[in-house]
């Protein structure tokens, strides 16, 4: 079994901005395991908020050797991006291997399209209600948010866009009091979830607090073992493959928040449509789905994911799985 890692670069349609800074490129991860002239691919975008660096990533997959398996890949890395470019590489693998697509394989029914939200970048509030309006076609739109002067870029996006369905993520960027404020006027907005909206160290004031539109976490929840921590704060928890370290960890986290009472959210990093494919079985069916990477790119994979009014479709099997 041989394993190859590769860094790549993917231009994005515009300047991406949220609460932490801006970006004009997509610096991605590509794994390619091969085991007797067959070979399985999997992405992922190391994370600087968890630590990790392409060059952290990388040497923690290149320091994996022998024939490995996605179980046995809990005991050699934690959860994060490099276990998680690892276990989508040896779901697509296998799925080669077997003749079998990788929902087979995981036992669920054939994948449907699935409505997937829109993100708009963090920006004035006319440039947001601009973005907004251009985009006010699409039924789901997630708001990046998190400075202390949201309230006239909620104003701005729901004006440009009146009849979209509307989602914010605050990305850690309020305070307990901030988001006290603003809670009621996210009702009064339509906006039908807030994801992460205080540091996930703090969100301990979230106990307690009335929660008039449901909260998602997402910084503040990564794998199972996170699930304990989530009771009285959160309604929703974001499942990402780049956080759970992969697909196997993700479906077994998207059962076991479902058991507890949670909904469920499916999102991702900015990221090709590699990085997307293999979410697509977590995503159906879920709550919400924010699989909107590839739209945000300039460029992409080739066999890439399909966007359409049905919203983002499974992945062909020449792409992944």
């Amino acid at each position: 079994m041989q394993i190859e890692v590769t860094a790549d670069v993917f231009r994005l349609a515009q300047v991406f901005t949220i609460s932490r800074g801006s970006r004009t490129e997509a610096k991605v991860l590509t794994v390619r395991i091969t085991d007797d002239g067959v070979t399985g691919m999997g992405e992922c975008v190391p994370y600087a908020r968890y630590g990790e660096t392409l060059e952290s990533v990388t040497a923690e997959i290149k320091g994996l050797s022998g024939q490995l398996t996605r179980e046995a890949l809990y005991d050699l890395l934690s959860a994060g991006a490099a276990r998680n470019a690892v276990d989508c590489a040896l779901w697509d693998l296998e799925a080669k291997r077997s003749g079998k697509s990788a929902w087979e394989l995981a036992g669920l029914a054939p994948l449907k399209p699935e409505i997937t939200a829109y993100t708009l970048s963090l920006d004035t509030p006319e440039k947001m209600r601009a973005q907004a309006a251009e985009h006010s076609f699409r039924p789901l739109l997630k708001i990046k948010l998190g400075t202390p002067d949201d309230m006239p870029r909620l104003e701005a996006v729901r004006a440009g866009a009146p009849d979209s369905t509307i989602i914010v993520d605050a990305n850690e960027g309020w305070s307990a009091e901030v988001y006290a404020d603003l809670a009621p006027h996210l009702v009064r907005l339509g906006v039908a979830l807030v994801e992460q909206p205080l540091p996930a160290g703090e969100d301990d004031a979230l106990i307690g607090m009335d929660r008039p539109v449901p909260v998602c976490a997402d910084e503040s929840c990564h794998d199972r073992a996170s699930l304990a921590g989530l009771k009285g704060k959160y309604d929703v928890v974001n499942i990402k493959l780049d956080k759970t370290g992969g697909l196997t960890e993700a479906l077994a986290l998207r059962d076991a928040a479902l058991a507890e009472g949670y909904d469920v959210m499916v999102g991702c990093m900015v990221g090709s449509s590699l990085a997307m494919a293999p979410a697509m079985l977590v995503a159906q069916g879920a709550k919400i789905v924010d699989l909107d990477g590839p739209l945000l790119l300039a460029e992409d994979r080739d066999a890439a994911l399909i966007f359409d009014k049905a919203g983002v479709h499974p992945p062909s099997r020449e792409l992944w799985g």
